[in-house]
């Protein structure tokens, strides 16, 4: 995503980057040749039936209009809920780890882990948004044998929050929460659950396929007919106007087509990576210090793990 100043006006005004020029210039760069030739054509008198009356674009153009209003809402009704399920991902990450430190204090090892978990946990579900199959940047940090199996799953998130919940078996055996400490942990696994699900719905639903073809038709059909109804008006400056107007209503629909599923490394997508890092921060300030650097504890207990 790309930060600006919206105070700013100079700062991004003739901005490339990220205003979906580059995406519909060869749309427009067709539009504004084939004015072009609608313009020599009219002013070389070679039929008088090139333009058509101005009403019937003029009365079309309303109803283009709302067609791409409506388009931008949905998308942007998608993006923000894309966003607002990552804000919960990142509460529930960091609520999750306040309350587990608090609970497992007396187990710097297990709640090292927990944590780890827990970061590891959004990286896995940006990775699975973006059709990409990894657990992020701490494997190395986590025993070797559970990042292999967990890596080898399907669904990775899935399998991540599933050593999560191991992890809570393990504090409970061991004394160090009671059942309803343990629901109440596991209340925020089901959340960071349901929130990639809500996510997973927005990137596996486009807009209908019908919706999409008619609005594209409509619109491609207007602005190549839109030079035969200004050509008796403006004269050359067709070609202007075609270029201004092919541009504002193609860079709508581009805009709608990019927000539509916010969660790629498109310049307008969500900061997913930075919302990781954040998790990753806020957790880390969390964790039990060692002298050595590795995880504390990891070599006690290991025997009453739960299996994999």
């Amino acid at each position: 995503m790309i930060q600006y100043d919206p105070h700013q006006w100079r700062s991004h005004l003739f901005d490339i980057r990220g205003s979906m020029l580059r995406e519909i210039f060869s749309r427009i760069a067709v539009c504004v040749i084939w004015s072009l030739i609608v313009v020599v054509w009219h002013q070389t008198k070679q039929t008088p039936a090139i333009n058509i009356p101005l009403h019937g674009h003029t009365l079309t153009g309303v109803a283009l209009g709302l067609l791409l209003v409506f388009r931008t809402n949905v998308s942007y009704e998608r993006f923000w809920e894309g966003r607002r399920q990552w804000g919960n991902i990142v509460n529930d990450s960091r609520n999750l780890a306040r309350l587990s430190c608090g609970l497992l204090i007396h187990d710097p090892g297990l709640l090292r882990r927990w944590l780890t978990w827990s970061m590891m946990f959004s990286w896995s579900a940006m990775n699975h948004l973006r059709g990409q199959h990894g657990l992020g940047p701490l494997t190395a940090e986590l025993p070797p044998e559970d990042v292999e199996a967990t890596d080898k799953a399907e669904h990775v998130p899935l399998a991540v929050s599933r050593r999560m919940t191991e992890q809570l078996v393990l504090a409970r055996q061991r004394g160090l929460i009671s059942d309803i400490q343990q629901i109440a942990l596991d209340g925020g696994i089901q959340r960071l659950i349901d929130s990639l699900g809500a996510c997973e719905r927005i990137h596996n639903t486009p807009l209908p396929f019908a919706y999409m073809v008619h609005l594209r038709r409509a619109l491609i059909c207007y602005l190549l007919t839109l030079p035969m109804a200004l050509v008796a008006d403006f004269g050359w400056l067709t070609i202007a106007a075609t270029m201004l107007i092919s541009y504002v209503m193609l860079g709508i629909e581009e805009i709608g087509v990019e927000i539509e599923d916010p969660f790629g490394e498109d310049e307008n997508d969500l900061p997913l990576q930075s919302m990781c890092e954040t998790i990753e921060c806020n957790l880390r300030e969390l964790m039990p210090q060692t002298s050595t650097g590795t995880l504390a504890g990891d070599n006690d207990k290991r025997d009453d793990a739960p299996p994999n």
